[in-house]
């Protein structure tokens, strides 16, 4: 038996290949499929069985991408109307040599959410392994909003009672598989382990440790921040994604050419440090530093205009590009060649975000009362606690609720550390605001600074 786990660095992704007799399955690829054909060719293995444990919110599927590659079926569950593929129901079991995946329905997350339990014949009847998706993570389970505040009850039921029923019966020892590790925005607080087991999560995962009321009823109080690239993401999970063939490469563009993109309506993505992006960048740019965009860049791109993206020396630009394939950014136009260093010598227009410290920021409210803005996650504030007299409003959410925030005083923005800050600030800064500051060292350095927390 062959098994391999492959993990998307910033979405969390889990995805897996196991394999026996030269035969091989991929269970919820990422659509940069290179890393499944390369594993099966140094194995000499035929990839012959695709799975979907659902349709995927946060990253576009590689389905279709890696049947392209290598002619393999794919198979997702029946509860939803794919536009490919073949649905699975209850019981169907696969064979891979002398391996067996048999189908759980396992709804909750989603309708059509599936488990593969997976089994060794050659050694025994047992279970051995579970590939779960999104229905059970370690120390945690798969969000149950997304059909809307009036399915919440209904959908955390079916979550608990296909944990409860299907999975953890499998027995303690059975390996759990998820398709989400620490750090993914398809659950709260998924613990930063690399392997969990049913036995373990039926002892140590806090939900689980409810009864069935009262589980469904915390799960009907809860409200996630939803980003609106999921809802592009579901549709292209739903009828196909279009065809990559392979990840693209970027293309050097002159500043006539990045001109030209601008004067057309193009996106800026601007993946310097707040430092660098502070001192300067070209106008109308929104700052997303290089590991925050998984996470942050679908809240804030659409996917009809043209990307740009710079950098200071365009290093490694490479490894960028996974990111935003996997989040279904096609229009990618390229970057400056000679990164921002080549914009500024070439006489372009620059704009600035000011930034402070924290120590003068605390100067600054014992004198002043600018207006105050807390962009961190709510969980985060909670936790930490807030600088005095802060408005609370998620990053995420910012472009919506632009009318909470004043235009005519100073505004002085500030997060963990001063990464969403500078993302906040260009925000602002596209919509006209021009007094905001980002505070370098946010919470964290206000913490380490000994300075009063509110909580």
């Amino acid at each position: 038996m062959l098994f391999e786990r492959v993990i998307s660095e910033g979405l969390a992704h889990n995805s897996y290949l196991v394999a026996s007799a030269g035969r091989a399955a991929v269970i919820d690829p990422r659509r940069d499929v290179d890393i499944y054909a390369e594993t099966a060719a140094r194995h000499e293995l035929a990839i012959t069985h695709i799975f979907e444990t659902h349709r995927n919110e946060d990253y576009v599927s590689g389905s279709l991408e890696l049947q392209d590659r290598c002619g393999a079926e794919i198979y997702h569950g029946h509860q939803t109307a794919f536009a490919f593929g073949n649905p699975v129901h209850e019981n169907d079991t696969f064979t891979l040599g002398s391996l067996e995946l048999e189908v759980l329905e396992t709804p909750g997350h989603t309708e059509e959410s599936i488990s593969l339990v997976l089994r060794d014949r050659e050694v025994s009847d047992r279970p051995f392994m579970v590939f779960c998706g999104d229905t059970l993570f370690a120390g945690e389970i798969g969000r149950t909003d997304f059909y809307g505040p009036e399915r919440k009850a209904e959908m955390a039921a079916k979550i608990h009672d296909s944990i409860r029923n299907k999975i953890l019966p499998l027995g303690d020892g059975v390996i759990v598989c998820p398709a989400h590790g620490s750090g993914s925005v398809c659950g709260g607080e998924i613990a930063d382990h690399p392997f969990t087991t049913a036995g373990y999560e039926r002892v140590t995962n806090p939900r689980l440790a409810l009864d069935r009321e009262t589980f469904i009823r915390n799960r009907e109080a809860e409200s996630p921040y939803l980003p609106p690239y999921f809802r592009q993401m579901e549709m292209q999970n739903l009828n196909g994604a279009p065809l990559l063939h392979r990840v693209p490469d970027l293309r050097p563009l002159s500043i006539t050419e990045v001109n030209r993109f601008r004067k057309s309506g193009c996106q800026i993505l601007d993946i310097r440090s707040p430092t660098s992006f502070g001192a300067g960048h070209i106008p109308g740019s929104i700052s997303v530093w290089r590991d925050g965009i998984p996470a942050f860049m679908g809240w804030f791109f659409d996917y009809d205009r043209p990307v740009v993206i710079v950098d200071d020396f365009n290093l490694a630009l490479e490894k960028v590009i996974p990111h935003l394939v996997r989040l279904g950014y096609d229009t990618i136009a390229g970057y400056p060649a000679g990164g921002f260093p080549a914009w500024s010598k070439a006489g372009q227009e620059i704009a600035t975000v000011p930034t402070c410290s924290v120590g003068q920021l605390r100067d600054r409210l014992e004198t002043t009362t600018p207006f105050l803005l807390d962009v961190r996650d709510i969980r985060n504030r909670n936790a930490v606690g807030h600088i005095r007299g802060a408005r609370h409003i998620y990053i995420g959410e910012l472009p919506g609720r632009l009318d909470e925030v004043p235009r005519d005083e100073p505004v002085f923005v500030y997060c963990d550390a001063g990464f969403k800050g500078s993302l906040a600030a260009s925000i602002l800064s596209l919509h006209h605001y021009h007094n905001v500051t980002n505070v370098l060292g946010g919470m964290s350095g206000w913490k380490q600074a000994g300075f009063r927390i509110e909580h």
